[in-house]
Order: structure tokens, then C-alpha cells, then sequence
């Protein structure tokens, strides 16, 4: 395990001209036409949903990153981008609903946390 955490370490990071910068400070840069071809090709049978209408959803939630970036921790942002760059192409979607529900569940008061809700 000892050799490993460096490795751990430096997967959040990418170097930058001279400068070392941490992956979860910025928004990362996601390939949405990719993703959303692959969506397209998924739930067009099921939905009608074409690859235009995910292109414009993929706009609007990196618009929406953008406005609330700061809003979320540094540790919510690496774990979500992590987490949605798993299994196929990363989506801006994805990425605001994982770190919407990261926050919310954070600022749950302890005793949600605790299971003790309903149980008085």
C-alpha cells in the first residue's frame, strides 16, 4: 500500500508548463460529443432523444459547473471527477449531480448520519 498512495497522490495532478496544478482547482475538459453520440445511439429507440438535445444538456451543466465550482470542496470535486470519468466518456451532467448530491449529503445534520431519524 506504501507504494501505491504516491501513485494515488499523483493521479490528481497533471503538470502545466513549469506548474504542478491540482485537477479538482479547475473544471475539467470533457469530450461531450463522444459521450453524447454514445448516449444518442443508446435511448434514441427508447426516448427520442437525439445527440443534439444531450450536446445542449452537456452546454447548460458545464455553464452551471462553471457558476458553482467554488461552491464545492476540493475533495467533492476529485472524488466526482474520478467517479464519472469511470466505465466510458465523462459527462458534465453527471459530474453536477454527483457534486449536487455530495454537498447536499454533507450538510446533513448529524443525526441523519446517525440512522436516528423517525426514531424517537
Amino acid at each position: 500500500m506504501s507504494t501505491l498512495l504516491p501513485i494515488l497522490l499523483m493521479a490528481s495532478q497533471v503538470v502545466t508548463g513549469s506548474n504542478l496544478v491540482r485537477v479538482a482547482d479547475r473544471i475539467p475538459k470533457f469530450n461531450v460529443e463522444k459521450s453524447c453520440s454514445r448516449v444518442s445511439s443508446v435511448t434514441t429507440a427508447i426516448r427520442q432523444r437525439d445527440s443534439s438535445a444531450c450536446e445542449r444538456d452537456e452546454k447548460d451543466a458545464r455553464s452551471k459547473l462553471g457558476e458553482q465550482w467554488s461552491h464545492f470542496t476540493a475533495a467533492q470535486r476529485s472524488d466526482c471527477i474520478g467517479l464519472v470519468s469511470m466505465g466510458g466518456p465523462p459527462s458534465y451532467v453527471e459530474l453536477l449531480t454527483c457534486l449536487e448530491m455530495a454537498k447536499q449529503a454533507a450538510e446533513l445534520p448529524d443525526e441523519m448520519e446517525t440512522g436516528t431519524v423517525g426514531r424517537r
